[in-house]
């Protein structure tokens, strides 16, 4: 049977009834500030998040706002989120809820170095050119 997932003590459900105050309440104080201190472009963000739902089409809505908190009723939603260079895909899940988008799209990534390439160091000197 698989684990119910609760959000400080309530359910999904529960959550998704709630109005954004009622949600804001349930924030650690860093997030409640943002999700009530909302900027333009925020807002602007939830008229395309309401736009999306009532058109039903599937296609990620696009946006900069990493610091955007992740409501209850964005579950299931695509985003695509900035890093810096380019737009990360994401699809909202229940653990989710609560934290910021830009917490599960990364801006760096890991560095592979290779071998060094001709004459980068002392011993590469004394190796063939082809």
């Amino acid at each position: 049977m698989p684990r119910l997932y609760t959000f400080r003590g309530k359910s999904i459900q529960e959550l998704q009834k709630l109005s954004t105050a009622d949600f804001s309440k349930l924030l650690k104080s860093r997030q409640r500030r943002s999700l009530m201190r909302m900027s333009i472009s925020y807002k602007q963000l939830l008229g395309s998040i309401e736009k999306s739902r009532k058109s039903g089409v599937s296609k990620p809505i696009k946006t900069h706002i990493r610091e955007a908190v992740i409501l209850p009723d964005w579950l299931g939603l695509q985003f695509a989120v900035h890093n810096g260079k380019e737009f990360k895909e994401l699809t909202i899940t229940e653990e989710m809820v609560g934290k910021r988008l830009g917490e599960f799209v990364f801006t760096t990534k890991r560095v592979l170095h290779s071998a060094p390439g001709i004459r980068a160091t002392r011993g590469s000197k004394f190796l063939a050119v082809k």
